[in-house]
Formats: structure tokens, sequence, C-alpha cells
């Protein structure tokens, strides 16, 4: 909203959507913490580079594709052309204070998005205009909508050949089941993309090719136009409408709605989530960008519109509220850190309260004490040094000693413990060792910092084969862990052949005796449990106490429940780690004198054993969802393909031109290199993505292959 805007409104007696009853604005109303999402190749760091460049952040754009974006400042990023990891800047907007997170599209970095949308407010959902609703889409989509957090909807590339407004809407509508509305509308597609149409105005936008988008007019809607505006403006204002009972009863009444309160309308409906603004342009072509920077201010949320946090005093259990105040109890959440050479870096969301430099803090999660060291605000990698974060903005710290993605913060007679964040389990491993023996010792040091920047990425050494392993999300995960390796730790690696990242579990129900008694003179150790094991659908593994009557003492109760879970990790016989295992404590025996959280914790160790011993256990193995988008006259060969490799079909659907979209589910062991292989297949115009999906039990020729794997790396060790 121009300052005009702002003294039109102020005249008129109108209040506009951040402004208090008073008429003053207060300042964390001019904030918007927003992320900026999509499927990767979408144009999403553009839209940031130009979004930084309008604003007047930099004075010069640079291009995804050479290399030069702001916000792609990893080496790998600009070697790629992708996101590869989150980023954060700010810059100013009519009056708004913008904090910006420009999120990873690639699904191998799905932990990127997850964590910013956990302490983002609001966030920017592009597309690809010709390719609609996209896998990663989907993915994102759905992370957003676990967190509540609102959107609305940027169609980029309106300039590309196939490009087209109404199937991209629609495909948001029924691929997504979101509330899409457009509040713009195309003035031409493909290389006919010459203008925007503001709906909500009636006003058609024409850009002057040759200013950088720095210079438009208005002009009338052309006539073919008038009826498809005139019905797209009917439903937006309809939608509006319904969102306040007074301005409906108006409406109703055929009165004509004024632009600030169906502003105010629209923007009630994208916080409730039951409006979704769509806006359209093309970030590469400088078109359309400052309207998306309006809609951000117009309709994404303030600090202020967020619920309250809830968290718990990790000391009582008691349930904790804390609002967006300065002058409340600290409350903050970090949720992602940043391995630096000159200190590592820990983003952090601050609810409520002021964290300044050179606090001594508390961190809730780990029961350790941390001191503000430098506090800061991010711009991509440069770095702008500050006093102090107040409640409601996000910025950096460098300092902390024990603290990980997802930890709370507070002061230490003011505790509170928030929900943490929850990352799926890696799918894919490989062995890695350094070309100098010498870098043995500096690579434990660097993957140790890097498994804390990334919680998706593990590594540990095979206690049979003394080999590190490393293990991630996707082939291009550990790849380019290893390319950082080279480019930041200095240290080049050979890495062996990616192996599947089985798990096991109980092959049928069973009740078992754990029984760990021992008598050495003195005082023994006595520990007997009765479990009962289960299987569920849930890959976590759970526990439960049925125990009455105390014949488990219920202090060893906890201990039963951690003997088992490390068994769980374990992993005997196979050396996988179980999942899908319910655990039934059901009764068990104690001594007086000899019992201890000792004797129990290894009576629940052995429960585990007792059932592998009874009934065995069966082999599993990760199944990723598939969307391979193929040309129509590929269709058959690609379907082959997938069949070759166990792969099931789900179903396929018509994409823009002639793509055809194919669902399915897959065997990772399968998908190995498989980029290859749909190139070849398809002229080299397929494209696919994969995610978690499952774990199944693998075919017992598989099954049979694995096992025996496993005896001959045994009996190499043993000689």
């Amino acid at each position: 909203m121009t300052t005009a805007d702002t003294q039109a409104a102020a005249k008129k007696d109108i209040k506009i959507p951040w402004e208090t009853p008073s008429g003053k604005r207060p300042s964390l109303a001019d904030v918007r913490n927003f992320g900026i999402m999509a499927h990767i190749d979408a144009g999403k760091t553009t839209v940031s580079e130009r979004i930084l460049f309008y604003s007047g952040r930099i004075h010069k754009t640079g291009e995804v594709h050479d290399g030069g974006a702001t916000m792609d400042h990893m080496k790998e990023e600009q070697e790629r052309g992708i996101t590869i990891t989150s980023a954060a800047t700010h810059t100013e907007w009519r009056g708004c204070h913008l904090n910006i997170i420009d999120t990873p599209g690639h699904v191998d970095f799905t932990a990127e998005v997850e964590r910013s949308l956990r302490v983002l407010d609001g966030a920017v959902a592009v597309f690809d205009a010709q390719a609609g609703v996209e896998p990663q889409s989907e993915t994102v989509w759905r992370q957003a909508n676990r967190y509540k957090v609102p959107r609305i909807c940027f169609l980029n590339k309106m300039d590309k050949a196939g490009a087209n407004f109404d199937f991209a809407i629609d495909s948001i509508r029924v691929r997504l089941g979101a509330k899409a509305f457009a509040v713009q509308y195309p003035i031409g597609q493909g290389q006919e993309f010459h203008g925007i149409i503001d709906v909500l105005e009636k006003k058609a936008i024409f850009y002057d090719e040759e200013s950088q988008g720095r210079r438009w007019h208005y002009d009338e809607i052309p006539d073919e136009l008038k009826d498809k505006v005139h019905e797209l403006r009917y439903q937006l204002v309809e939608a509006a409408a319904e969102q306040d009972d007074a301005l409906l009863e108006r409406y109703l009444a055929g009165e004509e709605l004024h632009r600030d309160d169906l502003l105010a309308a629209i923007r009630k409906g994208v916080l409730a989530g039951e409006i979704v603004p769509v806006l359209c342009g093309s970030a590469l072509r400088n078109k359309g960008v400052q309207r998306l920077l309006d809609a951000v201010c117009y309709y994404l949320p303030c600090p202020l519109d967020v619920d309250e946090i809830h968290g718990e005093d990790p000391r009582t259990g008691e349930d904790l509220v804390r609002h967006p105040d300065k002058s409340e109890p600290l409350s903050a959440l970090a949720f992602k850190t940043v391995a630096d050479k000159n200190g590592d870096l820990y983003f952090v969301r601050v609810y409520s309260g002021t964290l300044n430099q050179g606090d001594q803090i508390w961190n809730a999660t780990r029961g350790k004490k941390e001191r503000v060291g430098r506090l800061m605000i991010m711009h991509a990698a440069d770095r702008e040094l500050v006093d102090k974060l107040e409640a409601g903005h996000i910025g950096a710290v460098v300092g902390f000693k024990d603290t990980y993605t997802g930890d709370s913060l507070c002061m230490k007679d003011n505790q509170i413990l928030m929900e943490p964040m929850l990352f799926p389990e890696t799918v894919i491993s490989m062995a890695v060792h350094p070309k100098s023996p010498g870098d043995r010792g500096k690579l434990g040091e660097a993957l140790t910092r890097l498994s804390k920047e990334d919680p998706t990425f593990k590594a540990y050494t095979d206690e049979e084969t003394k080999d590190t392993i490393i293990s991630g999300m996707g082939e291009l995960h550990l790849e380019v862990l290893i390319s950082r390796l080279l480019n930041e730790f200095k240290i080049a690696c050979e890495v062996g052949k990616p192996k599947v990242a089985y798990r096991q579990t109980i092959k049928k129900d069973c009740d078992v005796t754990g029984r760990h008694v021992k008598q050495s003179g003195g005082s023994g150790q006595f520990g007997v449990v009765n479990v009962r094991v289960s299987t569920h659908d849930e890959t976590e593994n759970t526990f439960e106490s049925k125990i009455v009557g105390g014949s488990v003492p219920k202090e060893y109760i906890p201990a039963v429940k951690v003997g088992l879970m490390d068994a769980c990790e374990v992993g005997y016989p196979l050396g996988f780690p179980f999942v899908k295992c319910h655990f039934e404590l059901y009764d068990g025996k104690s001594h007086d004198v000899d019992s201890s959280e000792m004797a129990f914790k290894a009576a629940g160790r052995l429960a585990l054993r007792e059932a592998v011993a009874s009934v065995g256990v069966d082999i599993l193995e990760p199944w990723m969802a598939i969307t391979i988008t193929a040309p129509e006259n590929n269709l058959g060969d690609v379907l082959g393909s997938l069949n070759q490799r166990r792969g099931q079909v789900e179903k396929t659907e018509r994409g823009s031109g002639d793509a055809m979209r194919i669902f399915g589910h897959v065997p990772l062991a399968e998908m190995f290199k498989y980029t290859e292989v749909l190139r070849g297949l398809s002229q080299g115009r397929g494209v696919y993505s994969m995610e978690p999906h499952e774990y199944r039990v693998v075919p017992q020729s598989i099954a049979k292959k694995v096992r025996e794997e496993i005896e001959e790396q045994r009996k190499a060790k043993g000689k």
C-alpha cells in the first residue's frame, strides 16, 4: 500500500488490514516472516533475487543459471544451479520489514523446508505456470499444512512456452485441495505474455520491456478478457464477503464493497486458510514481483496474528503459553545450525521476550546453559551485527556449544520446552574414507559438524567392518556432502557404492519373557519382564506399560523401555534397526534387594532377543513415492522400466502439452542411476522425483541375498 493509499484510507476512516483502532501501527504489525517454497526449477530463487532487487536490498540481479544468485551462496549451489540449503535475508517494502527464507526445492533437502516452515508465519508458494503442481510442490504444501502456515501462490514463468494460468490454478485446487482464488490474471501467455490484470481493481498493467520491470502503465482491460475478469472478481469478492458477517450482509444487500474492506476480508480468509490468493508473472523477465511484494504485506500474517506459543515446564510438566511480546519471559527456538570456521551459526526464532548479546540463557531441551556470544541478522552469507533480537524476529547466534536443531531456548528461572521438530529417517548409505590416511581424524570431526548442521545426515562407524558409513535422504544429498568435505574441510574422500538402509521387524506377534538374573556373591542382579511384542503400521517403535499391582515397580518401568529401544537400535541379529514394533509390558518379577534399573534395562534387551529367537524377523526395505513426467509417446517404455524395477503404478494423468505424469511406488534399491535410464527412454525429456513412503518386507530372494552378504562380511572379519 503506497503512502497515498494509506492517507486516502485514513481520510475515509477505513481500517487498512494491519492498522489498530488507535490508528497507530505497532512495530510487530510491520513484520512479515515468510518463506519461498516450490518444486525444483519453479524459479523461487529468481523470485527471491528480484524481491531483493526491487526492494533496494541489492542493486544488481544475479541469475541462478550463471551461479550469481545472492541466495545461492554455497559453491555446490552455484555449480549445480539449485538451492541446497535454506538461506535467510531481510529487506524493507512499503513500511514493512520482511524476513525471508529461500528454501530448497529438491526432495533430498526437504528437512530445510521442514525446519523453516516450523518457525515462519507465512509462505509464498511458487509454481511453474506451464507445469502447475509438481511432486515437490505437493510435499512442501503438506509440510505447510502441518504447521498451518498461511500461503499465497505465485504462478511464475508466464512467458514460458505452454504456460497456462487456468490449468495451473486448477491443479492447485485439485491436487492440493486449496481454496485458490485469482487476484491477478495474465494478459497473454507464453511468448505473448506482456501484462497483468488486477482482478480486484479491474485494471490492466502493461510493462515497459526496457525498464527491467521498473516502469509500467495502467490501461483498460482488453475486451476479450473482460468477461473472464468479471467472473474471477465475482468469485473473489464472494469469498471475501463470506469471511465477515457484516461485510456479507452489505454484499447481499447489493452494496459495492470498498477495496480496503475487501483487502481486510481477503487477509482474514488467508489467515484462516479459507482463501489462497493466486498471482502471476515472470520473475526472470521482471514482471509481477512488486505486486507479489504488495500481496505479502497485504495478506500474509505478522507475528501478532500467529497463535500463542504452547509448551511445557520441563521440570513440572505444567502447560505454558507465550505471546509475541518482548516484555514476556524469553522463549526461542533454534531451527538451523551452520558449520562455520569462524564459529558455528545458530538460527533462532524469538517467540517472546528479548534475546540480548551476552545473555546467559538455558537450553531446556538439553538441560544446559548457553551464552549468547554475538547476535546478527543474515543476508545470505553476509552478517549484520545487532545488540538484541526481540519477540517476532529471526536472527542468528554465535557462541552456543551444546545446542542443536529443534532445541528450546529460555531463561533458567522461566523454562519452557516447545514441541520438537520431526525429520524423516535416512534411506541411503555408503562407506567413505579419506584418500590420505592422515585425514582420518579430520574426517571424523568434519562429519560430526555436518551431522549437527543437517538432522537428516547421519555418520557412524560400522562395528564389524570398521568402515565410516554416511547416511542421507538420497544420492544427491550424499554427493553434495562429499563435495562439501572437499570444498569446506579440504578432505578428499573415496566412497563405496550406495546401499539401501534396510530395517527389520518381528515376523509375527508374540509374548516373551526377558530374564536377567545373576548372583555372584553379595548383591545380585534381578529383573524379569513379560512383554507382548506386536507390529503396527507406524515406522516408529512404541512402548506402553500395562503393569498393575506393582509386579514391576514403577521406578523400573522406564528402564525396561530404554532396554527395549536400545536393543532396537543395535538390531540383533542382522544389524539393521528394528521398526514398526509395539512393546506392551504386562507383567514381571522383582527382588527387594537385587533389582535395579540396570537389571531391568538388561531384561528389556533380552526380551527382544527372545522374540527374535521365538518368531524370527522380516527384512524391510524403503519404498519411495515416485512421480515421473515424460512425453506421451514414451509412456509405454517408461511404464515398462518401472515394472522391471518392481514398481507399482498408482495412476497416470495428463500434464500440460504432450506430457504424461505417472504416480506410483518403487523400492529404492532398484532406482540407483535411474536418471540416466529415464533420459534414454524419453529422448532427454523425462524427469522424476521421489520421496520416502514406507518400509515393506523384501521378497524372499532378496532377503536371502542380504543375509548371505551379511554372513560373508562376518566371515571375512573372522579371518
